[in-house]
């Protein structure tokens, strides 16, 4: 994580004294945990400008991800003490950039869904809690649910949120309405209070004072925060949040794939595997475990028809080794899914095109055509986001 040479003055520490938040003091070196959590939200604001070119934007036509990400820089942009915080970070000038408007329902923002939007956990003054008597109601909500930490190992849970993320826009998850009996288990995503959130483990089962089962959770947040809330706790604030939003697995959705049609199933395209019958020595060598990947809309054979003419195949002939029809799913953003799991293992090779122009071709990887089954299957079983290939075993693993 970069380092941010500006600190907050004693003015703005006062300011986040009267709204509830506790102030710790700074070490030399070292980030405050609101700090923290606050360059943690621009940090996934930065990633999706580098992703899609563009600062997020208010919509209804936008994803909810990016709304909250428009929500949370304008935030970000209306405080002095946060731009001074990210200054030094922001490489891309998302900070300074022009044409932004507020929505009316950002703008009518209190202090605490301010800090909220930002990322930052508030708690209720003692001071307030004298001028604002809270409901037992209240009070045994905020102790049932934990408050947030900074998640140590962020890192390891962080591929899953960026391919749950990916395979969203791929429509290969869907978000889904939570209601009163929304079941919550390990391995489950949610979207709640405005961040993506990951069941990763469960305690024990206990009973409480009312005679009911519950268990504590560890929750994952994708601006890398965590809680040990309880069960029940969470399923309530789903139903709560009117925004809150189970992420289902391909599981849920229907046949990604032709072997499972029904009447109402959508064809999408078709993913095909191809091996190169070139006779470059490197690729006669390893030419079982040479693999493109591809994506049409219409007939593989058709595609391929000029393939010793292109240098994306090789300038060579090419075998359909497997095809894999899709249904009601973003064919095209999917195969973006499959070149992403297997990225560590694309091939390296540069070939000249009849104009002697050099061409890196990057649909080509060095996998084995069992691990491309085994990984459709991950995601039609919707556990894909579990697993990452590893170039030296050739195979999948857990992360």
């Amino acid at each position: 994580m970069a380092k941010a040479k500006n600190q907050f003055t004693e003015e703005d520490d006062a300011l986040l004294g009267e709204l509830g938040v506790e102030v710790e003091v700074k070490q030399a070196g070292k980030y405050t945990a609101e700090q923290e959590r606050i360059i943690a939200g621009f940090e996934e604001i930065q990633r999706f400008v580098e992703e899609h070119g563009r600062i997020p934007q208010h919509g209804e036509d936008k994803n909810i991800f990016e709304r909250l990400y428009a929500v949370r820089l304008d935030r970000l942009n209306a405080q002095a003490k946060c731009r001074e915080l990210l200054q030094s970070m922001d490489h891309q000038r998302i900070l300074s950039a022009e044409g932004r408007e507020m929505g009316a329902s950002e703008e009518a923002m209190n202090d605490d869904e301010l800090l909220e939007a930002l990322g930052v956990e508030t708690e209720v003054s003692p001071i307030q809690e004298l001028k604002h008597v809270r409901s037992t109601k209240e009070i045994r909500a905020a102790e049932e649910i934990a408050s947030r930490e900074r998640c140590e190992d962020f890192d390891i849970f962080r591929p899953l949120f960026n391919l749950v993320q990916d395979e969203l826009k791929a429509k290969v998850r869907q978000l889904i309405r939570c209601n009163d009996k929304t079941d919550v288990k390990v391995g489950d995503w949610f979207v709640v209070d405005g961040q993506t959130a990951y069941i990763a483990a469960e305690g024990a089962i206990f009973t409480t004072d009312e005679g009911r089962e519950d268990r504590r959770l560890r929750v994952i947040f994708s601006n890398g925060t965590e809680s040990n809330m309880l069960r029940r706790s969470f399923q309530k604030r789903l139903w709560e949040d009117d925004a809150a939003r189970r992420i289902v697995t391909p599981g849920d959705l229907g046949p990604l794939f032709a072997d499972r049609v029904c009447e109402d199933d959508q064809a999408s395209g078709m993913i095909y595997v191809l091996r190169s019958e070139s006779k470059l020595p490197y690729i006669v060598e390893n030419r079982v475990l040479i693999h493109k990947i591809g994506f049409t809309t219409g007939s593989v054979e058709k595609r391929i028809a000029d393939a010793k003419n292109q240098p994306t195949y090789l300038l060579a002939e090419v075998e359909v080794v497997a095809t894999f029809a899709l249904y009601n799913v973003n064919a095209n953003k999917l195969e973006n899914l499959f070149h992403k799991l297997f990225a560590p293992a694309r091939l390296n090779i540069e070939l000249k095109d009849r104009f002697g122009k050099p061409f890196q071709p990057r649909e080509w990887f060095f996998v084995p055509l069992h691990v491309i089954k085994d990984a459709v299957d991950k995601i039609v079983n919707g556990t894909i986001a579990r697993y990452q290939y590893d170039p030296q075993k050739a195979c999948l693993v857990a992360i």
